[in-house]
């Protein structure tokens, strides 16, 4: 779960950020990002609507683009406020290819530096081996 201070909460804000921000359209994504006062933490919030699918394909989304903010955030992002919409076609892309549209287009947006991202890892694995793994050993 991302921090507090990293998540857009009110309604106001996400509508601010809709209207005003920046906006980098990719196949199954559209964001957007809108800059906030210096020495601020980056703020992230997430629109996944019925259109993608049942409860369960859209928290599949949800939890999918929060690993993403997670990288952002860990990739220096700060000072700016950015909300992520779901498309429709999201519900049928792959972790790699909703990681790299988010992330490429908040590199579009200088949000973060342009690296080359790692190779694709699943959400929530942190790349250490898994317990089994090491049992196994």
């Amino acid at each position: 779960m991302l921090a507090k201070a990293n998540r857009i909460t009110s309604a106001d804000d996400y509508r601010v950020v809709v209207r005003r921000g920046a906006k980098v359209a990719t196949q199954h994504t559209v964001s957007y990002v809108r800059s906030r006062e210096a020495t601020s933490d980056a703020r992230f919030g997430f629109i996944v609507s019925k259109k993608v699918g049942s409860a369960v394909r859209r928290n599949r989304i949800r939890r999918r683009l929060k690993a993403v903010s997670r990288e952002a955030l860990l990739a220096g992002a700060c000072d700016v406020d950015v909300v992520v919409r779901a498309l429709p076609g999201a519900a049928d892309a792959t972790w790699p290819e909703l990681r790299s549209e988010v992330l490429n287009a908040l590199v579009r947006r200088n949000v973060i530096a342009d690296t080359e991202p790692d190779a694709p890892r699943a959400p929530g694995s942190s790349g250490a081996p898994s317990a089994k793994t090491v049992r196994d050993a």
